[in-house]
């Protein structure tokens, strides 16, 4: 070894006349003999040469007095912390020792064992006479002496082992260290008796994820050993083993792990920022998410997502870009209910990578658990996180079996190519940046590099979905599904149910029910049933359920689910209720549209508060978001009796749909006129017809351009045109209807088209002269919460028409209750809504017939100033005044 300099202190002859407190650092270089035979004298020398090169330095850096050295080190410090800082260099620096050619190629790895304590020692320089027979420059003597040798001795290779009066100096100061102090892990290894030190001491291991081993020491019969209560030495644990077995309880307990922390299944845990400590930036995005998707494969682990994390960070007043530190993520998962925290690190150790996770107690910031696994190259860092992830989520409490079930190796799951897997994760980063053409981007060079990436293909599917691409949508889940055999359990749940949205109601129900099922706290397989539920069940209440269960603190979008709360509440004619959840959506930050809150406050009739929060804008900046605002303008002006301002706002909506993608924009904009001429009977009973006739016609030409929303959209039309052929009793129109859909099997399976169809033929047998067959036809189905406001209009009509006036009125009396649903319900992908909305208004009109023509004149009288006051009689078309007209002098007669 090169010489080094021992102490640049004046020298003294003499003993210190009295003892003085010092840090003491001593070392020792793992299998250093080991290293001379296999590297050879000269190449060993060298690295020798070298090592005592990185010594020097590392005393200069922290301010050290080397005292001895041999296979070890005996260094002094003024304070605890500049030893510390020592002993971290020192164990990085034998790591880039180890990536030396000649080391490497041997398979070599340079690792010391560190004890570092502070106490009482004793100094005095030898002679130079001495010196120069061989003699140390600087004597130390002192109890510390032993006892950190005690600690070095205890120390696995790689170990920092502190003693507990070194411990909380170092730490106190460990903001000294610089930006790394924010990661080191410091860990209680217990109490144990040292040999020579008459109490037992507690000891403490300091390291950085990747480097230090952070477990316990092994046991070094006479020189170190665990220092055990009585009740735990073997002797007394076999007495209560015996007695635990007398009274024949806690087996269960056997069976599962118990963790340190209080977690139970179902907690959340925050997934901090991976730590990558290769100088690979290929790892950096990618083995994060792999750590992801790893771990969310537990049904017993829930993990917090990146975009509510973003979320949390707003909150705390930080960016997006803030790290996910130690702290950070501590106060997130405080703030969101999580219970733990969990800090990935990757690391290349020995020509090893090493991927290693601690799980953190948000409310101390102490690890309680600690994992590695090492691997060769950095593809092995994929199957080193799962085994990480496994011993991680058994320590919290998760059953083996369970693990074993629920878990595929991570490259068949995902993807075995590092490059993809990244470009994934940043087309992950952009979906939820609101940038879909990037996102699609990232996520089609993911599913270039690897065509078997299942999740990317899925991920591309959902981004369609968020620009209201539909095709899009099915083209890349397709995709996905043709290589299914590379997902997850719980992804390839999710793949069939939004598979099963493209086709009939019932299966696709029973698919998200299957997923809830096994993942209860899956937020967006409630959300998503919650909608199913109430477009295409009319399931109102059954939807609310999911839509609470969507609307925990911990989802990203529980401003959505707290609006579709508003919705269905709505629907169910809870308005008040429903304008709550509305107004506290926006609390949580919801930034879409107006549109279903102004309608709540025009289910109350309440238009200048609809007229208000309309004024908030989507942000959408999608072609069809910008046709929603003259559809609400249009339908709250006819809600009101304006019919000159409805139509003027449909032509609106009819000329941009002309240029909107895809074509059912305008085909259901050209349905919303028919709406309007069949409600004010603008035109003769014949044009109207003719009109109807036509749009079927048109409708059955260009089905395959309509049908790119839904494969059945030409037919959800086609009931629509037949229910408006209905309200102008016209029976060639509803016949063309229903042999327009005779040969169709796509509405099928459907039942709010199952409904319709039933209506039409309701309308059918009542315009063929059978009233009481129609009335019998409808009643039972609008006996049922379900029921389209549809089938009570068309029940209305047919029991009037055969004189069963009680079961008429109810149904009208139903009509005039339920503004809430009229307003909410999505039947005919929402084309029936202009209709059903007036008919909550023309009931009183029609009650007011009724009532007129059993000679209950005051109660006619009544209902008929009912509708007068929502649609005055200055605003209302000729066909409307002289029905009223009528009315009015029945009444005076």
């Amino acid at each position: 070894m090169i010489d080094l300099p021992t102490d640049s202190a004046p020298a003294h002859s003499a003993a210190t006349t009295s003892p003085q407190v010092r840090t003491l650092l001593l070392t020792d270089l793992c299998d250093s003999t080991l290293l001379v035979e296999r590297l050879g004298d000269a190449p060993a020398a060298e690295l020798f040469r070298a090592h005592d090169r990185l010594v020097l330095e590392l005393q200069q850096r922290w301010r050290g007095r080397l005292i001895d050295r041999s296979d070890g080190l005996l260094l002094l410090f003024e304070r605890p912390i500049d030893g510390l800082g020592f002993a971290l260099d020192y164990t990085r620096g034998l790591r880039e020792l180890s990536d030396r050619p000649e080391v490497r190629a041997r398979k070599l790895v340079l690792q010391a064992r560190a004890g570092l304590h502070v106490g009482e020692v004793l100094t005095w320089r030898n002679s130079e006479a001495a010196v120069q027979a061989g003699a140390k420059p600087l004597e130390v003597e002192g109890l510390a002496k032993p006892l950190a040798g005690r600690l070095m001795t205890l120390a696995r290779p790689g170990q920092v082992l502190l003693s507990a009066t070194a411990e909380p100096l170092a730490r106190r100061a460990a903001r000294e260290l610089g930006e790394r102090s924010e990661h080191l892990i410091w860990k209680s290894h217990g109490r144990w008796r040292l040999k020579g030190v008459p109490d037992g001491q507690e000891i403490f291991e300091v390291g950085e994820p990747g480097y230090a081993p952070l477990r316990a020491p092994k046991q070094n019969g006479g020189k170190a050993w665990r220092d055990i209560p009585v009740w735990r030495r073997p002797t007394a644990l076999a007495a209560e083993l015996m007695l635990v077995i007398g009274i024949g309880t806690g087996a269960w307990f056997l069976t599962r792990p118990t963790p340190a922390i209080a977690f139970n299944e179902r907690d959340w845990v925050v997934v901090g920022d991976l730590r990558n400590l290769t100088g690979q930036p290929v790892l950096d995005e990618s083995l994060e998410q792999a750590f992801r998707i790893s771990l969310e494969q537990s049904r017993y682990v829930n993990v917090l997502s990146d975009l509510k994390v973003r979320d949390t960070l707003q909150l705390m007043k930080r960016g997006p870009a803030t790290p996910l530190d130690r702290g950070v993520a501590s106060e997130i998962a405080l703030r969101d209910g999580a219970r733990a925290v969990i800090l990935p690190t990757v690391a290349e150790v020995g020509g090893r990578v090493r991927v290693s996770a601690e799980v953190i107690d948000p409310h101390t910031q102490t690890t309680v658990y600690a994992e590695s696994a090492d691997g060769t190259g950095a593809s092995s860092a994929l199957g080193s996180i799962d085994k990480v992830t496994g011993e991680l989520r058994e320590k919290l409490g998760e059953a083996i079996a369970s693990i074993e079930r629920d878990s595929a190796p991570l490259p068949k799951v995902s993807t075995n190519n590092l490059d993809a897997l990244k470009a994934y994760a940043l087309g992950l980063k952009a979906h939820f940046d609101f940038k879909p053409k990037d996102a699609l981007a990232y996520f089609a060079r993911a599913t270039e590099i690897d065509p078997n990436f299942a999740l990317a293909y899925i991920a591309a599917g959902r981004t369609y979905g968020r620009i209201g691409d539909v095709p899009g949508i099915r083209r890349e889940f397709d995709k996905a599904n043709k290589h299914r055999d590379h997902l997850a359990p719980r992804e390839l749940l999710t793949l069939d149910a939004q598979l099963a949205r493209f086709g009939p109601v019932e299966p696709m129900l029973q698919r998200w029910q299957q997923l809830i099922a096994m993942y209860p706290d899956n937020q967006d397989a409630h959300f998503v049933l919650a909608v199913e539920l109430m477009l295409r069940a009319n399931q109102f209440e059954a939807g609310l359920q999911h839509a609470k269960a969507a609307s925990t603190s911990q989802n990203p979008y529980r401003d959505n689910a707290v609006t579709l709360q508003g919705m269905l509440l709505t629907g169910m004619d809870r308005i008040d209720d429903g304008l709550k959840m509305f107004q506290a959506a926006y609390k949580f930050g919801f930034k879409g549209g107006a549109d279903d809150y102004a309608r709540a406050y025009a289910a109350k009739r309440d238009f200048a508060s609809a007229q208000r929060v309309l004024g908030r804008k989507a942000a959408s900046g999608t072609t069809v978001g910008d046709l929603r605002h003259p559809m609400q303008e249009m339908l709250f002006a006819l809600d009101q009796g304006d019919f000159d301002t409805a139509r003027a706002q449909a032509q609106r909506g009819t000329h941009n749909a002309q240029s909107a993608e895809p074509l059912f924009a305008l085909a259901q904009w050209r349905l919303q006129a028919l709406t309007l001429q069949t409600i004010e009977r603008a035109m003769p009973k014949a044009d109207l017809e003719r009109a109807l006739l036509a749009e079927i016609d048109h409708v059955r030409a260009r089905s395959a351009e309509t049908d790119v929303v839904a494969s059945n959209y030409s037919e959800i039309l086609l009931l629509a045109l037949g229910d408006l052929g209905g309200s102008i009793d016209s029976l060639p129109t509803v016949r063309a209807a229903l042999a327009a859909i005779e040969n169709s099997k796509d509405w099928q399976g459907f039942p709010l088209m199952a409904q319709m169809h039933e209506v039409l033929l309701a309308e059918q047998d009542r315009l063929s002269g059978k009233a009481n067959a129609a009335s019998a036809r409808l009643a039972p189905i609008a006996s049922r919460d379900e029921a389209l406001v549809a089938v009570h209009v068309a029940l209305a009509r047919a029991a009037g028409e055969a004189k069963q006036d009680a079961l008429a009125l109810r149904q009208l009396d139903w009509l005039v209750a339920h503004r809430g649903r009229a307003y909410m319900e999505w039947a005919a992908e929402g084309a029936l809504t202009p209709s059903n909305v007036a008919q909550t208004t023309l009931a009183h009109l029609e009650a007011a017939e009724l009532l007129a023509r059993s000679g209950q004149q005051v109660a006619a009288k009544a209902r008929l100033a009912r509708f007068l006051s929502s649609w005055p009689a200055n605003t209302l078309p000729e066909f409307l005044r002289q029905r009223v007209a009528r009315l009015q002098d029945q009444s005076s007669a």
